[in-house]
């Protein structure tokens, strides 16, 4: 492992809180093979885009139902949200109400296998989780729209805009916060990554308890609560681990592979939309050297801003500073 990861590796079967807590601080959120048109399953999207409900699910072509949230005034401009692993849309909460008070169509799903999406046991991957995300920006109709994704969500959103959203002109900005690419896996052409002993320790503690996994990560590197003097606020670690909690131990299992050994650089370079990247200087889960400072150097439109000592999490423990930036972003 690289020196300066804060990262360390448990043997398989360890039980020891502090082992998890420290080789958990790599950690990434959220990803899936590419599907044809959706279909609407219990409320009609189609209905909804003309102002009738504000949840319902939409049917993949290999009959996986994506939940998803739409709230907001139907002819607005609409926002979509694509979340982490292993969470789900709940995520987006601070978001989508900061947004919907500004006027905004804000729309979020869950990802296949993940919060009250289909539990499948297959295609857990980043080519799924972006056509799984088209389905239901098809289904809805959404156009013009700005992708804003999170973690593995930001991964989701370079491989939906580059190979579906731009070229059916349904997007017209994107933000990556905290997200994957190009690529978080170590190798000889990005000595920056995180070894791959990291993300078998991952499924290896996902295996063995994953309930106790899923109090560890949020409890220590997600937020930052590991650090000296952070605060820590017990409810957003109980969040974390029922949103976890809610999905599949398949689907994040897999999810595992898919947000470490995906290589999206080809992503990157195809979006000519404007994208911002976001990324905290402090993220104990997605090093901002092997990430944001290389993706901004990919994107042919891309904009970098960082944050000193800010975490992985910031989105939520610092909701107010982040959604000013990314309205500022929206409405530029």
């Amino acid at each position: 492992m690289s020196e300066g990861s804060g990262l360390r590796v448990p043997d398989v079967g360890v039980t020891d809180r502090r082992d998890v807590l420290l080789f958990g601080s790599a950690l990434a959120v959220s990803m899936t093979f590419p599907l044809g048109v959706a279909t609407a399953a219990g409320p009609d999207p189609h209905n909804a885009t003309e102002g009738g409900h504000g949840m319902g699910y939409v049917t993949t072509s290999d009959n996986v139902q994506i939940f998803y949230k739409d709230w907001g005034p139907k002819d607005a401009r609409p926002i979509m949200f694509h979340h982490g692993w292993p969470l789900s849309s709940d995520d987006w909460d601070a978001q989508m109400l900061f947004f919907l008070s500004k006027g905004y169509r804000v729309v979020a799903h869950d990802r296949r296998g993940h919060g009250r999406s289909t539990q499948v046991d297959g295609g857990h991957d980043i080519d799924h989780y972006a056509a799984d995300a088209f389905a239901v920006a098809e289904a809805l109709d959404l156009r013009d729209a700005v992708h804003i994704g999170h973690s593995t969500g930001g991964g989701e959103v370079a491989r939906y805009v580059a190979q579906h959203g731009e070229p059916a002109g349904r997007v017209d900005k994107a933000v990556l916060v905290a997200a994957i690419p190009p690529l978080m896996l170590k190798t000889d052409e990005n000595p920056e990554g995180t070894p791959m002993e990291v993300f078998d320790g991952f499924r290896a503690a996902l295996a063995a308890n994953r309930a106790q996994f899923f109090l560890d990560v949020p409890s220590g590197p997600f937020f930052g609560f590991n650090r000296d003097g952070a605060t820590v606020h017990q409810g957003m670690i109980q969040n974390w681990w029922r949103q976890g909690m809610m999905g599949s131990a398949k689907a994040h299992y897999d999810g595992i592979k898919a947000f470490s050994e995906t290589d999206q650089t080809a992503d990157l370079k195809a979006i000519t939309v404007p994208t911002l990247v976001m990324h905290g200087e402090d993220d104990q889960v997605v090093p901002i050297a092997a990430s944001a400072l290389k993706a901004v150097e990919l994107l042919p439109n891309g904009t970098l801003k960082t944050y000193p000592g800010l975490s992985h999490g910031m989105l939520t423990v610092n909701a107010d500073q982040l959604n000013a930036d990314l309205l500022d972003f929206i409405e530029s």
